[in-house]
């Protein structure tokens, strides 16, 4: 099987879609790997280590609906589960909004991620991690949580392991197998330079997680696909210099490679 090394989120080719990129474009502005210049895709580029794979992209595509496709086969479509409109995350404000309020002060995308909602089953579970595992640096979430992530990587750190643990090795990829959503959510982990009274203040309407609330606040926004959540994790200033998160160096070692 091919090496993981594209990652894209797609969008129908609508107005309504174009409008979402140029949002997400302007939202990441200041993000120095983040490619815009396609008008119909966003391109993030692991800045190190040099070769390092997968890219992330945001892009508009011949589909009927918002999907994520990897380059090695895998379509992660939308999904629903019982009880669908029960429990979801509902859009607080639109991007446009979100990106006007956060001008000047995203850095970088720590991650990207998909939530597979309730009502996916164990095997689609299984068999969607192992051909991912197969296929790039995969590393376990050590507090337990089925919360894999993907750390972009060399090709001789995808034969053998990541030792070399630098800040600027993202975005990466986690998968979420969701206990509690009913819908297929998205979501975007943005470092900031902001802390967190000042994420409260500045979005009131926000949330946080449970076990997560010194690290993030949570903006879902509103978009046009019923079917899909999608949420932006606003991660808080660090103090002190690069932490074993930032580098990567928890997740490989604490939480181990999955083979």
């Amino acid at each position: 099987m091919d090496r993981l090394s594209s990652i894209t989120f797609r969008l129908p080719a609508t107005v309504e879609s174009r409008a979402f990129l140029d949002g997400l474009r302007l939202l990441l502005a200041d993000v120095l790997y983040a490619d815009a210049g396609d008008p119909d895709r966003l391109t993030l580029t692991p800045p190190v280590p040099e070769g390092a794979l997968p890219v992330t992209v945001f892009a508009l595509a011949d589909v009927p609906g918002p999907e994520v496709a990897l380059n090695t086969g895998q379509v992660i479509g939308l999904k629903t589960g019982p009880g669908t409109a029960a429990v979801t995350l509902p859009g607080r404000i639109e991007l446009p909004e979100l990106a006007r309020r956060l001008a000047g002060h995203v850095r970088r995308v720590d991650h990207t991620g998909v939530n597979l909602p309730v009502g996916t089953t164990t095997g689609q579970w299984d068999d969607l991690l192992r051909d991912v595992a197969a296929t790039s640096a995969t590393y376990r979430y050590p507090t337990g949580e089925p919360w894999p992530f993907v750390l972009p990587a060399t090709a001789e750190e995808c034969d053998a392991d990541i030792t070399d643990f630098i800040v600027g090795r993202e975005p990466r990829f986690e998968l979420v197998y969701e206990q509690h959503l009913t819908q297929t959510s998205w979501q975007i982990a943005l470092f900031t330079d902001l802390t967190r009274a000042e994420l409260e203040l500045m979005f009131p309407e926000g949330l946080t997680f449970p076990g997560l609330d010194d690290v993030f606040r949570v903006v879902p926004v509103r978009h046009p696909w019923p079917d899909l959540g999608i949420r932006f994790d606003l991660c808080y200033r660090g103090d002190g210099g690069p932490d074993d998160w930032e580098t990567g160096q928890w997740l490989v070692t604490a939480g181990g490679r999955i083979r």
